[in-house]
């Protein structure tokens, strides 16, 4: 992982770790040819490598990786009976495309959003002929980015829907799923996914006079057109550009396409360069939304040349002649499209792999004026990956060069000429493949060698951008130094609080886990991780037994029993709990005796928690215990203690679903003790008055409790043993693929790793509350994020619990609210032993055995 920073500074960027494969034989592992890889917004990883057998025979598989945990690699036989030339993640981060040189196309999806099991049930065919470029047809959602206005107070000037078409909808606009490739032999086909599952493909030639393709890209306008891009791969040749159109014509998919202006590149018309670079190597539109910006790269078996051009509308001069017979007045000026070339570089290294960047920062020919001093934002730079093994981040449009990572021990000046470079002794490792993060802060390239690496940076609006997208914040984190952590928790809070109400509660789950993954960074912080984490449970909690109130007359008033029960608890101030149940309409809290059984192990957990916060109350001034945020905090007092009201009212309908405390008195009603304590001190931060101190009386009864009550000791955070919290500065980790490495923890994991369960102790279903033991015979799954833990399959069968368990098929506490199909799972390997080993653990199989690697993680918002 690279830091970039300015050029003007010697811009360097820092590798942060190298994942490899164990020493095989060469007869074994062959990396494909060509290399591909995929970058997803849930920051997974996907790239081919081959496996060849005893008898020679080819597997070519899809290999896949958490950034998080990069050595549990999850392998996938393709199937692919030729080399995959094409990979291709969707919006959602959950389906990826997969291509080859037989044409063959596969769609394959998450089983039980598991990032480890993967099915491929749909796809699409070209028989025979290559594919050369591969894309999800455009959804119509654009979310642009404000770099100029990032100190705008408001989330909508920061980032603004864009009008923008989805390339095909359905009935009422609904945007049509599907795919498009262009083949080697000049065709375009299109794939739809019908809601009945069917597929529609359809495929056209591009223009009459087909020719040979060795090069091509895909872009969308925002009429909802595609635009294409090809080149023969000889730069004396001009670069082609078609428009296609997609559309559903009596159940048949309907392709149409159109001949758009050509372009020659720069390099073939000078004179003194025309022989020079005698190939178009690379042929990249700078976005996926952008198809009036296009990279191309010649090269020759030495060096290389970039030039980026740019596609515009110009005025076609009208003679005088025909001037004076009808005047051109306004917006009745002819014009025409031409590609005007934006920058070129100079003589460089041969180009082996480029990057785009995927932030949608629409950037304009002004930007060229400032790109020399301007201060480096993450998607205003592009990667270029050069044959001596050096990454140059250089400007997109004006081409400068902003950062350089060599791979090398002695970096060389970046303006030094690629001729008057030393020569190494053997052929440099290079890049082969390159994908830069959603975000642009992080690079993984696969190299000849089949070796993964990540290189990396803007931290506050770019996690606002997350916020409010959806996606995954991992490679943001890779930057946030412990330093930053505390200022940068307060201003985010602060943005947020900006926002309107709205707003506020659309983003109240998905800021709380940012703020947790930024805190579990320093050991200032650490124990906040906790608080933030259990604020979460207790939120999905009460949505949850909140929603299962129903009112008893269906032509019941607007507000809803759960708000009912807030307005009435908020109101009422009483600290005897029976005195608060009067109010309520207790015909509206009646369950099924099952059902109430059923949620047991969830209203035993915040019994606990409540007997835990007020026993805690004395130490208050402790800012390292857990929970030390929930005794000033109004709103979530609020919140126990209209749980404590709905599990009472559930107890006198089934008594064995109450909470169970061990007393010292046969005769101590728990229940209503902890409630009038609970009670008082929520009076004393509660919204509506100036906050107080809780008095000395309360402080006295919360000391008394652990001789009235069994202290329960509560599971504050799951084990994690992810990366990016161990991660060192300018010490790049070497890992390997398939082994657990035992990673050096810093001050503040070796302070986190202390609030956890240790891995020998039993073992708990975090989302559940059931008591797993040490040797879990169930299936499991964890979350890659925090370690988190649940069963695969449901032990309930009620309707209530289902509820519950389906905010977790998806999303798990660590990444709640990060959008639909944002989280990462993996399942248990059904070749692992019987129970789930959740500590370190080598899944690494023999190349000449392939079989899917399994490792876990659920995951969802309420």
């Amino acid at each position: 992982m690279c830091d970039l920073r300015r050029p003007a500074a010697g811009g360097m960027m820092d590798l942060a770790y190298v994942c490899e494969w164990e020493k095989w034989s060469k007869s074994t592992h062959c990396p494909s040819v060509p290399l591909a890889c995929a970058w997803s917004c849930r920051n997974l990883i996907a790239f081919t490598m081959d496996l060849r057998s005893d008898d020679q025979d080819l597997t070519r598989m899809i290999h896949i990786l958490d950034t998080e945990h990069p050595w549990d690699l999850h392998s996938i036989p393709s199937e692919h009976h030729e080399a995959i030339t094409c990979l291709e993640w969707d919006q959602s981060g959950s389906r990826l495309l997969s291509a080859d040189a037989d044409g063959q196309i596969k769609c394959w999806s998450m089983a039980d959003h598991l990032a480890n099991s993967w099915e491929s049930s749909v796809g699409s065919l070209v028989e025979g002929d290559p594919i050369v470029a591969l894309s999800w047809l455009h959804n119509g959602v654009k979310l642009a980015l404000h770099v100029e206005k990032s100190g705008a107070s408001s989330f909508g000037e920061k980032f603004s829907r864009v009008k923008f078409s989805p390339s095909l909808t359905l009935f009422g606009g609904k945007p049509m799923e599907g795919w498009i490739a262009v083949t080697v032999s000049g065709l375009v086909t299109v794939s739809l996914l019908k809601p009945s599952g069917q597929v529609l493909t359809s495929t056209e030639s591009l223009c009459r006079l087909r020719g040979r393709v060795a090069l091509a890209d895909i872009a969308f306008t925002g009429g909802g057109n595609i635009v294409v891009a090809t080149a023969d791969g000889s730069s004396a040749s001009p670069v082609q550009f078609y428009k296609v159109c997609v559309s559903v014509v009596s159940e048949k998919c309907r392709i149409d396409t159109e001949i758009l202006p050509s372009l020659f590149m720069r390099c073939t018309t000078d004179l003194n360069r025309k022989d020079k670079f005698p190939a178009i190597t690379h042929l990249k539109f700078l976005a996926r939304d952008m198809s009036e910006q296009v990279l191309l790269c010649a090269s020759s078996q030495t060096s290389s040349i970039v030039e980026c051009w740019s596609l515009r509308k110009e005025g076609l001069p009208v003679n005088n002649i025909f001037q004076q017979i009808s005047p051109v007045v306004g917006d009745k000026q002819p014009t025409i499209l031409k590609w005007r070339i934006l920058s070129a570089t100079n003589d460089l290294d041969r180009v082996s792999a480029v990057a785009l960047p995927k932030l949608p920062i629409s950037l304009t020919n002004t930007d060229l004026k400032v790109a020399s001093d301007t201060q480096f934002y993450p998607g205003l730079g592009l990667a270029l990956a050069f044959h001596d093994g050096s990454v140059h981040i250089v400007h997109r449009l004006s081409l400068q060069t902003m950062a350089v990572f060599y791979s090398s021990a002695a970096p060389r000046p970046v303006d030094e000429p690629a001729m008057k470079r030393p020569r190494t002794a053997g052929p440099a490792v290079h890049l082969k493949a390159m994908q830069l993060s959603w975000t642009s802060l992080a690079l993984v390239g696969i190299d000849s060698h089949g070796k993964v690496g990540l290189a990396l940076r803007h931290l506050l609006f770019l996690l606002e951008y997350c916020m409010v997208t959806g996606y995954d914040w991992w490679d943001i984190l890779l930057h946030v130094q412990p330093s930053m952590v505390q200022s940068l928790v307060e201003k985010l809070h602060e943005e947020y609080t900006r926002q309107t109400a709205a707003l506020q509660q659309v983003l109240s789950t998905r800021i709380l886990a940012m703020k947790a993954s930024l805190c579990k960074l320093s050991p200032c912080t650490v124990t906040r991780v906790c608080d933030y984490h259990t604020k979460l449970f207790l939120i999905a909690i009460s949505s949850t037994l909140k929603s299962l109130l129903r009112p008893h007359f269906l032509n019941t008033p607007d507000k809803s029993p759960g708000d009912r029960l807030t307005e009435i608890c908020t109101k009422i101030t009483d600290v005897d709990i029976d005195k608060v149940m009067i109010n309520l309409k207790t015909e509206e809290f009646v369950l099924d005796m099952n059902t109430l059984q059923a949620l047991q192990q969830l209203l035993q957990w915040v019994g606990d928690f409540v007997l835990y916060l007020l026993a805690s109350l004395p130490n208050q001034g402790s800012l390292l215990r857990p929970g030390h945020s929930f005794l000033r905090d109004g709103t979530s007092l609020g919140m126990l203690r209209e749980l404590m009201v709905v599990i009472r009212i559930w107890g006198l309908l089934k008594p064995s679903c109450l909470p169970v405390y061990t007393a010292t008195s046969d005769t101590q009603d728990s229940m209503s003790l902890l409630f009038r304590l609970l009670t008082k001190l929520w009076i004393c931060c509660r919204d509506e008055g100036p906050a107080s101190e809780p008095d000395e009386a309360l402080v006295d009864e919360c000391c008394l409790l652990p001789s009235q009550l069994l202290i329960p000791s509560l599971d504050w955070l799951p084990a994690s043993d992810g990366l990016v919290s161990r991660l060192q500065p300018k010490q790049p980790l070497r890992l390997q693929f398939g082994r657990a490495p035992t990673l050096p923890g810093s001050a503040a994991t070796l302070q986190l790793d202390g609030l956890a369960r240790a891995p020998g102790q039993p073992k708990i279903d975090h989302l559940r509350r059931l008591h797993l033991g040490a040797c879990p015979t169930e299936e499991c799954k964890a979350c890659t994020r925090c370690g988190c833990v649940t069963m695969l399959k449901s032990p309930n069968r009620t309707t209530a619990v289902k509820q519950w368990e389906q905010r977790w098929i998806k999303n798990c506490l660590a990444v709640e609210g990060r959008g639909p199909d944002a989280c990462v799972t993996s399942r248990a390997s059904e070749e692992a032993p019987a129970f789930v080993q959740l500590g370190p653990q080598s899944t690494h199989h023999s190349p000449r055995t392939p079989r899917s690697l399994d490792h876990l993680h659920p995951e969802d918002r309420p």
